[in-house]
């Protein structure tokens, strides 16, 4: 900058100018001392690939792109702010991940743990399938047997070992469109092992109904506060139990706690009339009275002609109560029995060697020789006791309500008044009995009819097959 000044010889205005002169000086260095804080902060604020001019310019370089230049900080057209708006809506519109309120949610979730648990039980079968496949049995039509199946008492369908949970809590919520409270208590007794907490569960649950019906109109009884310790611990805990409230008319509602801030939640039972809370007892009851929904092991009767090969018996792995390792050891000590065999041994010493290899199974497989020389073979739990064998047996007959007799291998003779289980009578995993009618009452029919009973049912006749 260029000052012109006419020089004075008065010192006092030559004084002045310098004063001046310093002044000006001064005003340059501090202008250029603000423009690089702001060349600073334009660089530091500009974001990447971007680069500020190192002139006096305060405009940043441009950098050259081979698509079109998008402009900076341009306010968003009219259709924009309305797209923009609408997917807003949409998202919040979205259901927010929250706590097992809702029977999808709840479903969902079980499904996948049970997909998971099943994916585990059908692992381990496979485990049990490759550990036994040095034996002689390989392919499944010299099984004596397919496998193991079960019933489901609600549908009716046929089910692996496998895939029995996951069908049975499906068909549970399914039941829900229908009868809320009955699936609501189907829940709480199938969905948890412990039975002990399902009682504590039940007793509270019981107690909250209880208070209700005897003090209709105090509201104190009809808010039950989901934030309380004996909920928390004893209630919540236990799948079902809220379904089961909230099937008996309570509601959830955000209610203000006196001393604090924000509100919680409750589970509120509105005004019921005298006729509601008749309806609520009796549901109580019916949660009291609970059974677990357990499916029925299918027995899966076949008939055969008569056969030398009834007393050969060939296994799937699902039969044995064994780890992989286990039905490993179980093939080598088969090579072993004979030695084992030679021992004397005590009494006591055979018992708890039989104990032993009665735990072993879980299934067993039995046959029963008819009179006319056909065969009639079944599966059965393990620990199934006696009597479910003879009523098996009577199922299959034409004329099952007369008496008869089963015989074991050595001559046993079994009663079905027995309270003894199958493993207890040695009838596992695979055994032959013998089938007679009582010798009295059959004299007495043959002499009034002039020919004995028929034996099986025709639908087990009509699926009749060969032993192979």
């Amino acid at each position: 900058m260029c000052y012109i000044v006419k020089i004075d010889k008065n010192k006092h205005l030559l004084s002045d100018l310098h004063l001046r002169l310093f002044s000006c000086e001064k005003q340059s260095t501090m202008k250029k001392f603000f423009e690089d804080i702001k060349k600073d902060i334009k660089f530091k604020s500009a974001g990447p690939g971007k680069k500020l001019a190192e002139g006096g310019s305060s405009k940043p370089r441009v950098v050259q792109n081979s698509g079109p230049a998008k402009p900076r900080h341009a306010a968003p057209t009219e259709g924009a702010q309305k797209a923009g708006a609408a997917a807003l809506a949409r998202i919040e519109g979205q259901p927010r991940p929250r706590a097992q309120t809702s029977q999808d949610a709840i479903r969902l979730q079980v499904k996948r743990e049970l997909e998971a648990e099943a994916a585990a039980v059908a692992a381990t079968e496979k485990e049990k399938i490759t550990a036994v496949e040095g034996s002689s049995v390989k392919d499944p039509e010299f099984l004596s047997v397919t496998g193991v199946y079960f019933t489901c008492p609600l549908t009716g369908a046929t089910l692996t070992k496998s895939e029995r949970e996951v069908h049975i809590k499906e068909a549970i919520f399914m039941r829900f469109e229908e009868d809320a409270v009955e699936a609501s208590i189907m829940m709480v007794h199938t969905f948890n092992k412990d039975r002990e907490k399902v009682k504590a569960a039940v007793d509270i649950i019981s107690k909250y109904i209880e208070n209700i019906c005897k003090n209709p109109t105090e509201e104190k009884y009809r808010k039950i506060k989901l934030s309380n310790k004996v909920f928390q611990e004893k209630v919540k805990t236990v799948e079902g139990s809220r379904e089961f409230l909230q099937a008996v008319g309570f509601q959830s509602i955000m209610l203000d706690v006196e001393g604090q801030e924000e509100s919680e939640e409750f589970l509120v039972l509105m005004e019921h009339d005298p006729e509601a809370l008749e309806v609520m007892k009796e549901s109580m009851d019916r949660l009291q009275r609970g059974e677990p929904v357990r499916a029925q092991l299918d027995h899966q009767p076949q008939a055969f002609r008569p056969s030398p090969n009834a007393m050969r018996f060939e296994l799937p792995p699902e039969f044995y109560n064994l780890t992989a390792e286990e039905l490993k050891r179980e093939q080598q000590q088969k090579s072993e029995a004979v030695e084992k065999n030679a021992m004397l041994r005590t009494k006591a010493m055979r018992e708890r060697e039989e104990q032993r290899e009665r735990r072993k199974y879980n299934y067993t497989l039995l046959r029963i020789r008819l009179p006319d020389g056909n065969i009639l073979q079944g599966t059965f739990l393990a620990w199934d006791k006696v009597s479910v064998l003879f009523q098996f047996v009577r199922d299959s007959l034409v004329d099952g309500w007369q008496p008869f007799e089963l015989v074991a291998p050595g001559g046993h003779k079994l009663r079905e008044d027995q309270e003894l289980a199958l493993n207890e009578c040695s009838l596992v995993p695979a055994v032959l009995l013998t089938f007679s009618w009582d010798a009295a009452v059959q004299a007495d029919i043959s002499a009034a009819v002039g020919k004995g009973p028929a034996l099986l049912k025709p639908e087990l006749l009509k699926n009749i097959r060969t032993l192979g």
